[in-house]
């Protein structure tokens, strides 16, 4: 045909004008139609941070798999984009700039703080669109959203306030995980952990002896705790106690409490109930006295005497030189144990007591003069009933476990970054006011004079809403009510507590309906030895920006998915998308070739079945409708790993490798040819979209190949015993071909054949030129059927015999030499086998698993020694 097609497809010259192409073309724009079924995902928004990691890749690459695949069914799909303002993340890296200039945020003030960050967010949020679009993500840009957007902002503090006048949110001195350095509160899964090595101290105590790793505490120890059961103290449960301090003495009162292990030291523990989560619960419930004595920088309060102002480090040097000048240090031990610290800086967390803002997940709602369930029983039990799936599956025990185990969400951050608490104090007489805007007057004193609260809400609140508050939300308009609930929420399983269970909380309570139907949890990205890729190890770390610069966008979206399954982690390096770039140009080099065998005509021919002729044919036409409902399977049940290899299978191996290799010279049917390289590109398509586009714009098509309708099956183009024939031919080659392998006769080296052919004589007949390349024969006898050949090489597939001229295979002297030396060899060596296995020493005294082996070893060589055997009987 004359027309230009470049010999390779150089992705950079492509993809960036195709991405524009889509974008100008609406399709990702979807309308709101009552005749079609919608399906929509609101993109879990990356962090403002401006940084595209392969956490975002691979959930951008299967998210738009997922979209482009119900674009093409013809549903109204909608990919609603947008970024995360990070509240912590975003001000720690500002703060980080500021400290390059020597300055601070106080310095600044938190206004014009405010403007710098607002200043860093929008120059990373266009860096983060740009990003997006590399990866090919047909998102809906006309819908895109902040979470820091006035929208949001108001549908954040719609819900705040709706949630205070139901009595979930409330204010109070709880104790709190606390960072020092970001100076904020953390939730309880915002916590991580390390191993660390420490020092065990055991003090005397008293009449007791207790062991901590801090014994800094003590300043602000006020009880004992001991098991209920052990009869040791079950006489003194309730009595007080002076203990010598390095402060001097104070008083304490032994309490009971099931915790304690008895077994474990003395079976008592000192409690400090201001400064650990299980002693403030003892302290509760045994109405003990609270004493904080380290504050939000880390360092000892003024009631701590002569350690004050010093850091918790600092103060635990001094107060156990003290204790052992007092002779009150029984004995020191190393000891490892578990770290609590901050996710976001690594700093340890210091629990505190602190005035907070909460929700209060266990309190049952009052609707309409009703009960109603609380939100941990509403979040429960839509995953219960099954209203919302998990996948996979083994995630929902975590998901009830953790959900089982939520006790109230700590919800306010000491930071300057983020929605602002709608909270308003009275200056005259500490009223609380819960309003958007600043209100007019006190309705206790009359004063017109208040402050705002100063901390603001945790990130996860408002990201809480990102399924609905995206969609207009609290206004009940057009695409709240067609695209809500979405349909996928595709993320990664570390954010399944974080993100997912908190967008359940908020919007069962929100709107009384779920946020999604199905979640879909991919697993991390690893190193090729399995390693959690880490900043620390650069050698570990794949810059998914630098691979489609490398090797195209195509290559990286096929190397994220087709291997990864639901919940489990996937090895990425390299050479693995290195070897599906070769499978796009593989792609592109199949449709040139078809395209360069063709005239103009033939584009312009609707495909018919009158213009299907031959077993290859109806061969590839029924292995394509396969393909097809197998595909459509799987997609269904979220299996892009499955559908992906299927299609790449296909096109690789029966596409490529024996449809069109079959279809050269008379054997050429353009019609079928065609139809197929359409029907591939569109099953193609979702997964390398770049690829796929550029080479339907030689199609000479109307419309853009994301516009297209996806394939469906046709029982019409099933030609069930034609495509038996054409396996059978098919296996032949391949056989043939393996004896060649076998017998290492040179590639260009053409033989002869001999094929008893049985009922299928004509077939192979019509295919004889086919057969005679692609096995490269010399001569070929095709035959009903006749006698054992002598001295050739015989194989038979299904009942066809095929017999190959030894003589025209190998030197039949050099190779019978070669083969009687094998044979010695490989007696000898079964020989001495079978001497060690009867050796009663090597039985008794190896290991079960080496005595094994061995005679696994010596079934194999046996084995091998009658195939070598057989091999100089053919020979003769």
């Amino acid at each position: 045909m004359d027309f230009h097609i470049e010999k390779a497809y150089e992705a950079k010259k492509f993809e960036d004008k195709i991405y524009q192409k889509w974008e100008k073309s609406d399709a990702f724009t979807p309308k709101i139609d009552k005749k079609k079924k919608p399906f929509s995902i609101a993109m879990p928004p990356p962090n403002a941070t401006g940084v595209l990691h392969l956490g975002h890749a691979i959930m951008l690459a299967i998210q738009d798999i997922m979209i482009r695949h119900h674009r093409m069914l013809g549903d109204s799909t909608l990919w609603l984009p947008g970024t995360d303002h990070a509240a912590i993340a975003t001000q720690n890296k500002v703060e980080q700039f500021l400290a390059k200039k020597g300055k601070t945020k106080y310095d600044l003030g938190r206004k014009k703080f405010l403007q710098e960050v607002n200043k860093y967010v929008k120059n990373s949020q266009n860096i983060i669109r740009k990003q997006i679009r590399k990866m090919g993500s047909s998102c809906d840009w006309t819908r895109e959203r902040y979470t820091l957007d006035k929208g949001l902002t108001n549908a954040v503090q719609e819900i705040f306030i709706k949630m205070y006048n139901d009595g979930l949110i409330y204010r109070g001195d709880r104790i709190v995980n606390w960072c020092p350095r970001c100076e904020s509160t953390l939730a309880n899964d915002e916590v991580e952990y390390k191993d660390a090595k420490e020092k065990l101290y055991w003090i005397k105590y008293g009449p007791f002896t207790v062991a901590t790793t801090r014994p800094e505490t003590m300043l602000g120890d006020t009880a004992v705790a001991v098991n209920p059961n052990d009869k040791r103290y079950k006489k003194i449960v309730g009595n007080k106690s002076m203990i010598p301090g390095p402060l001097g003495e104070f008083e304490i009162r032994v309490v009971a409490d099931k915790r304690v292990d008895p077994e474990f030291g003395s079976g008592a523990v000192k409690v400090t109930p201001a400064h650990s989560f299980d002693d403030f619960e003892i302290a509760q419930k045994n109405d003990l006295p609270v004493k904080s004595v380290i504050n939000e920088k880390g360092r000892m309060k003024k009631n701590c005497g002569k350690y004050a102002k010093i850091t918790t480090l600092q103060c635990r040097k001094a107060v156990v030189k003290d204790l052992e000048k007092l002779g009150l240090i029984e004995k020191i031990e190393d000891y490892e144990h578990s770290l609590s610290i901050c996710y976001r800086c690594g700093t340890p967390i210091e629990p505190l007591i602190s005035k907070q803002w909460f929700i209060n997940v266990d309190r049952t709602i009052i609707k309409d003069g009703k009960k109603k369930k609380s939100l941990k029983e509403k979040s429960i039990e839509v995953v219960k009933n099954k209203e919302i799936q998990i996948l996979p599956s083994k995630f929902n025990k975590i998901y009830f476990n953790w959900m089982e185990n939520l006790h109230d969400w700590c919800i306010s951050r000491q930071i300057w970054f983020g929605h602002r608490i709608p909270a308003w104090y009275c200056k005259n007489c500490d009223e609380i006011v819960i309003r958007k805007e600043k209100p007019i007057k006190c309705q206790r004193c009359k004063s017109t004079e208040f402050k705002q609260d100063p901390d603001t809400l945790d990130t996860w609140f408002s990201s809480g809403l990102w399924t609905f508050s995206t969609l207009g939300w609290p206004k009940k308009n057009k695409d709240l009510k067609y695209f809500h609930p979405t349909s996928v929420m595709e993320t990664g399983y570390d954010i399944l507590f974080f993100w997912v269970a908190r967008m359940i909380i908020m919007t069962t309570y929100a709107l009384d309906e779920i946020p999604f139907r199905t979640v879909y949890l991919h697993g991390l990205i690893r190193d090729r030895e399995g390693r959690k890729m880490s900043k620390s190890r650069p050698e570990t770390c794949i810059d998914p920006l630098e691979m489609i610069e490398k090797y195209g966008t195509d290559a990286v979206r096929l190397s994220l998915v087709i291997g990864g399954t639901p919940g489990n982690d996937m090895r990425l390096y390299e050479e693995k998308i290195a070897g599906y770039r070769n499978f796009v140009n593989k792609i592109w080099n199949a449709a040139r070739f078809a395209l360069i065998n063709i005239n103009k005509e033939d584009l312009k021919n609707n495909f018919e079945q009158s213009m299907i002729k031959s077993f290859a044919d109806k061969w590839v036409l029924t292995e394509l409708q396969k393909l097809i409902n197998e595909v459509d399977r799987d997609l269904e049940k979220y299996r892009f790993s499955e559908a992906g290899t299927k299609i790449y299978d296909f096109f690789w191996s029966k596409y490529c490798d024996w449809y069109l290799e079959i279809s050269k010279g008379e054997h050429k049917n353009p019609a079928v040819l065609l139809f197929v390289l359409k029907t591939s590109l569109k099953l193609l398509h979702p997964f390398v979209p770049f690829i796929t586009e550029k080479l339907w714009e030689f199609l000479g098509e109307d419309q853009l190949l994301i516009n297209e309708r996806w394939p469906k099956s046709d029982k019409k183009l099933i030609f069930t015993e034609e495509a038996k024939t054409m396996d059978l031919i098919h296996n032949i080659i391949s056989k043939i071909r393996s004896v060649r392998s076998e017998l290492r006769v040179e590639p260009a080296k053409k033989i002869h054949a001999v094929i008893y052919a049985g009922k299928y004589i004509d077939a192979l007949e019509q295919k004889r030129e086919a057969l005679m390349r692609l096995a490269r024969l010399e001569s070929l006898e095709i035959k009903d059927k006749g006698p054992k050949i002598k001295k050739a090489k015989a194989a038979f597939v299904d009942k066809t015999e095929i017999y190959l001229p030894l003589k025209d295979l190998i030197d039949l002297n050099k190779e019978k030499k070669r083969l009687e030396k094998d044979i010695g060899s490989k007696e000898k060596y079964i020989i001495s086998l079978e001497s060690k296995l009867k050796n009663t020493g090597f039985i008794k005294n190896a290991p079960k698993e080496v005595v094994e082996k061995s005679k696994t070893k010596l079934e194999n060589e046996k084995e091998n020694l009658k195939k070598l055997k057989k091999q100089i009987t053919e020979l003769q």
